[in-house]
């Protein structure tokens, strides 16, 4: 694999970058350019040589997991190079369409079919004539693509273009989309080790999932706990349990929170919730959880990254990017990984959380309200065990992902175009 990296015990390593400054050659002039992974004085952000704005286009959409994770890699992109345009491409029903602008970047809405596109080819064309006529008018130096049915005919009506395409897997186990995107792909970014024999090894780069910025600094877990329980004193010790339902909403979770949660509170005075059940269902779920002064209930957090300095544990789902943070904010979990999610990609997932985290997994099978609250109350209980998962997960992280992949994404951007 081209300067990917194997796995350590326990842990994943950082592909190793080529020595800079390098040369690049565009018709008669000669530019070089100094990359760095370190932001310092000496190395400043990167500018595009051409007279044209740089743009990068970023194809995400369906669930959160795609979109953060493309949102993380275009504020990384802007950081690098403050003149780089990034244009996100999804749908206007789509999660995207408001968590994108909220970040601060331009969102273009295009009609695409969200059905399995692979097993409808009218609709996969169709998509990608759509999708043909945006990137024209946009006019991309690269098109970035996460995964789900947004990513794919744009990722296709991209090397129809002859615009250089670079996708990003966040799983433990690649989708059937990126697998075909891959042989088009002028790089492949991967999360885990155990993905990268599923792509061509000449551009497969070891790097983790980015992130957004806000969970990398350093916020105050008593200023956290005060933002979601004003007035409230959360003692030293006071227990914040962060449930995460997912962007769209766990029923399975929430079900057994919800029988849980009110019993738990009552023998348990220091303990708190902070509930994210997601927008499905999340006005059932309001209306049987009646005001509690200790549960925060929402159907989705803006603030995440207070909501991860809060919490003292995390019970979740085991989507790609939620085991991310989970990991470089060093947090205990107790993982639910969904049991209908295409290739079980979340159960592989939460295995190699329990391995390299600590994290305790339950299946589907195995949940309800007395194997969740008995779950909860073993890893709470015991300061030395939350302790070695929190040392576990922080020691297995990768923060610097959204980095790297940045500096690959700008220094392909900067290449001369291809014919098309």
């Amino acid at each position: 694999m081209s300067t990917a990296s194997t796995a350590l015990p326990g842990r994943l390593r950082s592909p190793k970058f080529p020595n800079y400054p390098f040369n690049l050659t565009r018709q008669s002039r000669r530019i070089s350019c100094r990359l760095s992974l370190n932001r310092t004085d000496e190395n400043p952000p990167i500018s595009s040589p051409h007279h044209d704005p740089l743009r990068i286009v970023l194809a995400a959409g369906g669930t959160g997991g795609h979109i953060y994770v493309a949102i993380a890699m275009a504020d990384e992109l802007r950081i690098a190079s403050p003149s780089v345009q990034c244009v996100f491409l999804g749908t206007a029903s789509g999660m995207e369409s408001e968590a994108v602008p909220t970040a601060g970047h331009e969102f273009r809405p295009i009609v695409l079919s969200p059905e399995n596109l692979l097993l409808f080819p009218f609709n996969l064309l169709r998509s990608i004539a759509v999708a043909l006529k945006t990137l024209r008018d946009v006019g991309p130096r690269v098109v970035v693509g996460t995964g789900g049915y947004v990513s794919l005919p744009v990722c296709l009506a991209a090397a129809v273009l002859g615009v250089r395409v670079v996708i990003q897997e966040q799983n433990s186990t690649p989708g059937i989309a990126n697998r075909v995107l891959s042989i088009l792909a002028s790089k492949v970014f991967v999360a885990f080790p155990s993905c990268s024999r599923f792509f061509p090894k000449e551009k497969c780069f070891v790097t983790g999932n980015p992130v957004r910025a806000s969970l990398l600094k350093y916020t105050s877990k008593a200023v956290a706990k005060s933002h979601f329980f004003p007035g409230r004193k959360v003692g030293e010790g006071g227990k914040v349990v962060l449930v995460l339902g997912g962007s769209t909403g766990a029923c399975a979770i929430n079900i057994a929170m919800l029988n849980l949660y009110r019993q738990m509170l009552e023998d348990h005075k220091e303990m708190f919730l902070i509930w994210q059940t997601g927008y499905d269902g999340f006005d059932e779920m309001e209306s049987l959880v009646k005001n509690h002064r200790r549960v925060v209930l929402t159907q989705f957090l803006h603030t995440m990254d207070l909501a991860y300095a809060a919490a003292d544990l995390v019970v979740s789902r085991a989507g790609a990017t939620t085991c991310t943070e989970i990991l470089v904010t060093g947090k205990p979990s107790i993982l639910i990984p969904a049991h209908y999610v295409v290739d079980i990609h979340q159960a592989r997932n939460a295995n190699i959380m329990a391995e390299i985290a600590g994290s305790k997994v339950l299946t589907e099978d195995e949940l309800d309200s007395i194997t969740l609250r008995s779950a909860i109350e073993e890893i709470l209980g015991d300061e030395r065990l939350m302790a070695e998962m929190s040392e576990k997960a922080l020691k297995s992280a990768l923060p610097d992902a959204s980095a790297q992949i940045a500096r690959h994404i700008l220094s392909l951007a900067l290449l001369p175009v291809t014919k098309q």
